[in-house]
């Protein structure tokens, strides 16, 4: 069977593919290895990923895409290609429909960038949905009702929050934080604390395995390895769910303070619909432990982990593919 049209969930940290009726296809790190004398691409997804800080003088691993936009306009291109190859299976008899989703507040030259990208990696045309409206048709949310529904995506460079009624975006908000953020305030505390350096993989692995948005009676703990500071020695500590808590403290904070912005922006008959029904939490760190409990308390609404977290855009992309017609109103095209 012929692939004719292709879902890309561009995300910060992770890239993921949808084809209509293989559903999702590829589920790579957003990741490009290259040699810093040339900007030869020698690696991209799971294999440049595995090079993260393992690399010699030579080489870098990057990350092309930063807050969910373009950073590096020919290293994103390279990587959309690669994915779009990847999902084909070498068959190019002829270029594919792709849909890419963007942030809520991307700027119409970002949006331009991404459609401009995706046509050079080989589509035949580019279509882009904002990140919220794919998670909130991934996470089975009836957009298209005279009802309010409030969806939280916590990626993994961006917090995206946006309240949408009759298929379109009422209020929304985007904040630059997101599990990115949460590694890197973990590699920060870590130093600071207990005098140790650790890598990004390490503290992602401190996230996965132990983390938690709220404080735990019953606290978990795992032993990590690093560096010592001051020694310059291998060293390693027992850490707990406490650690990695107290360590984003901050960015919850900002993250809950922007939702609640956007519940002030929100109408009264759509807010009085939230309380209702809830906010639905969608994106990576929505696996985070007591993250529903944390919104539930500050937010003052119930708040809902969508089943697959992780995979609803992807999925919405998926949905929105096959209904192409039905959702072009809310999607921006070119050819």
């Amino acid at each position: 069977m012929f692939i004719k049209r292709l879902g890309i969930d561009l995300g910060t940290t992770y890239t993921l593919v949808h084809t209509p009726k293989k559903g999702i296809v590829i589920n790579e790190p957003s990741v490009v290895a290259v040699s810093v004398s040339d900007r030869k691409i020698l690696a991209i997804g799971n294999a440049a990923k595995d090079m993260f800080g393992r690399t010699p003088d030579s080489i870098i691993a990057v990350r092309p895409l930063k807050d969910g936009v373009i950073a590096d306009y020919k290293i994103t291109e390279a990587m959309i290609r690669y994915f779009i190859n990847k999902s084909l299976k070498g068959f190019r008899l002829f270029r594919p429909e792709v849909m890419v989703t963007v942030p809520t507040e991307i700027s119409s030259t970002e949006r331009r960038a991404v459609i401009e990208a995706t046509i050079a990696a080989g589509a035949k045309a580019a279509y882009i949905i904002k990140g919220p409206v794919a998670a909130a048709i991934g996470a089975d949310i009836p957009i298209g009702s005279a009802t309010g529904h409030m969806i939280i995506d916590i990626g993994g460079g961006t917090t995206e929050i946006a309240v949408i009624s009759l298929g379109g975006i009422v209020s929304s908000a985007s904040v630059k934080v997101g599990g990115n953020k949460f590694d890197s305030c973990v590699v920060d505390y870590m130093r600071r604390k207990y005098n140790l350096a650790i890598g990004e993989r390490t503290a992602e692995e401190v996230k996965i395995t132990i983390g938690s948005a709220l404080f735990m009676e019953d606290k978990l703990s795992m032993e990590i390895r690093g560096r010592d500071i001051a020694s310059g020695l291998p060293r390693s500590i027992i850490v707990t769910s406490d650690d990695f808590t107290e360590a984003i403290q901050n960015e919850l904070e900002i993250i809950v303070n922007v939702a609640k912005k956007v519940l002030h922006q929100t109408p009264p008959e759509l807010s009085a619909d939230i309380m209702d029904k809830g906010v639905v939490l969608s994106g990576g760190s929505a696996l985070l432990r007591n993250i529903d409990q944390l919104f539930s308390r500050t937010l003052g609404v119930p708040a809902y982990i969508a089943d697959d977290p992780l995979l609803c855009v992807a999925k919405g992309l998926g949905i929105a593919l096959e209904n192409l017609d039905s959702y072009k109103r809310s999607i921006f095209a070119t050819k």
